[in-house]
């Protein structure tokens, strides 16, 4: 499929989409009903997406008029430094054999945070300095460093920053931005599954629906797994493995033509929050099928929609995608994935005062799966042709909401595998906090996706000193 057709098709898609609108909203009117999302997680950055759930923003109700500070474009020109210092501790339950330690996280992190308010823009700047114990190394991340300004009914928003969108909580269907999940199997916080990229975000609002479209021209790989600090199944040695050298993929070079684009078209008809979504790019996951098997990463097109509302006590979910694997369109190189599809269903709601229950059912179809298996060198290795998770959240607020308690469980029945997080938050004070949790991972075959992490089960404890 060539490049920029799906965004073509999405535009297409979208003229169905004003002929079931009754009064729709206009201007400034039209962001604060309906715009969703610019980077998802609000200042917080937080990087769980189903609504009502503790830590995680509505994507559709934290518009950019949430992020940019609304009416806050009239505050005084420069605000003061501020940020956090935490210390967060982990360890494996038991030694891993291939990595060779107990340690998953020993660390020191020093956030600075500002905004400046130049005339009608805005600059926002956040930095991290990392003194890692495990890795026995010093890091500093900026994972924002953007300008911001509004012209008439377009935002726009250029620099490094993080981007989400979609309905799916800790699910990832159309949103193909950049995921940190060595951070997520640690214990970090969960500000740190999103990644930031290097972007030029605008988003446009009209009567009939609004646009959001995305360049992306310097590629961000997700924080993939390299050997260094999880262990993980490799079908080539058919075992539990952390190389050494670890892995290192061999990322698109900065061209105008490798330049990655997401597009998304959304507008609210009737309570119903409709979205269309494109994206032109590569896998942000590498694989071995560069030369003598070196990591590289394919080319993916995706085409996908979502749609969320109100029902009953709660809030419904459904979101469907299209991957395209432009690198492998019949689906016989076993080491290019396959093209997909992918569906979610999910529901949330209050069960109690300040307890909060959400399910998701989430189903992934490898298409052209007997040509995947005819050609690969380790069949019994290959994912199922329709593979299953179920997930379930359960949030608990206590002590005036200053103590929450969590547990999120991801279980596969097709691959009998699962993924248990329970975490425990204490706000000591508007300064101090303390949180605990443990990542818990079994299954039945080493080769799951869940299972494979079975020597990096751990627990973790951070303190923070917010300023």
């Amino acid at each position: 499929m060539p490049r920029f057709s799906l965004i073509t098709g999405v535009l297409l898609a979208l003229l169905a989409l004003p002929a079931f609108a009754q009064d729709p909203p206009a201007g400034t009117e039209a962001r604060q009903q309906t715009a969703s999302g610019d980077e998802g997680w609000g200042d917080e950055d937080r990087a769980e997406n189903a609504p009502g759930d503790d830590g995680q923003d509505d994507d559709w109700n934290d518009d950019w008029n949430d992020d940019w500070g609304g009416d806050d474009w009239e505050e005084e020109a420069a605000s003061p430094w501020t940020g956090f210092v935490e210390l967060g501790y982990g360890q494996r339950f038991s030694r891993d054999p291939a990595v060779g330690r107990y340690a998953t996280l020993g660390e020191a992190r020093w956030r600075i945070e500002r905004t400046w308010n130049p005339g009608s823009s805005r600059v926002d700047v956040r930095a991290d300095l990392l003194a890692d114990g495990v890795l026995e190394d010093f890091d500093a991340e900026l994972r924002e460093l953007a300008w911001a300004r509004s012209f008439g009914r377009t935002d726009l928003r250029i620099g490094r920053q993080v981007l989400t969108w979609g309905t799916g909580d800790l699910l990832f269907l159309n949103d193909l931005f950049p995921k940190g999940w060595v951070s997520f199997f640690i214990g970090r916080d969960d500000e740190y599954l999103k990644q930031p990229a290097n972007a030029i975000r605008a988003t446009t609002y009209t009567d009939l629906v609004n646009l959001d479209v995305v360049a992306m021209p310097l590629f961000e790989p997700d924080e993939y797994l390299t050997g260094e600090r999880l262990s993980f199944f490799s079908p080539q040695a058919g075992m539990i493995v952390a190389p050494n050298p670890p892995l290192d993929g061999d990322e698109p070079s900065a061209s105008l033509s490798n330049t990655e684009w997401a597009l998304r078209a959304f507008r609210n008809v009737n309570g119903n929050e409709l979205a269309v979504y494109g994206f032109s790019g590569f896998y942000h996951q590498p694989s071995p099928a560069g030369p003598g098997g070196s990591l590289v990463f394919p080319e993916l097109e995706a085409l996908g929609a979502s749609w969320r509302r109100a029902l009953g006590p709660g809030l419904f979910n459904a979101e469907f995608v299209r991957y395209w694997s432009a690198d492998d369109r019949s689906g016989t190189d076993p080491l290019v994935p396959n093209d997909q599809d992918r569906y979610l269903l999910g529901y949330e709601w209050e069960a109690a005062t300040s307890f909060t229950v959400g399910f998701q059912a989430y189903l992934e179809r490898t298409r052209d799966h007997d040509e995947l298996l005819a050609n690969s060198p380790w069949p019994q290795f290959e994912v199922a042709e329709n593979r299953w998770w179920l997930t379930n959240r359960l949030t608990w607020r206590t002590r005036q909401e200053q103590l929450t308690w969590s547990l999120f469980t991801f279980y596969s029945p097709t691959d009998h595998d699962h993924y248990l997080r329970p975490q425990v938050s204490w706000r000591l004070s508007d300064e101090w906090t303390l949180a605990a949790g443990a990542n818990l991972f079994g299954g039945d075959e080493d080769h799951t996706f869940f299972n494979q992490f079975q020597d990096d089960s751990n627990a973790w404890l951070r303190v923070r000193f917010n300023y």
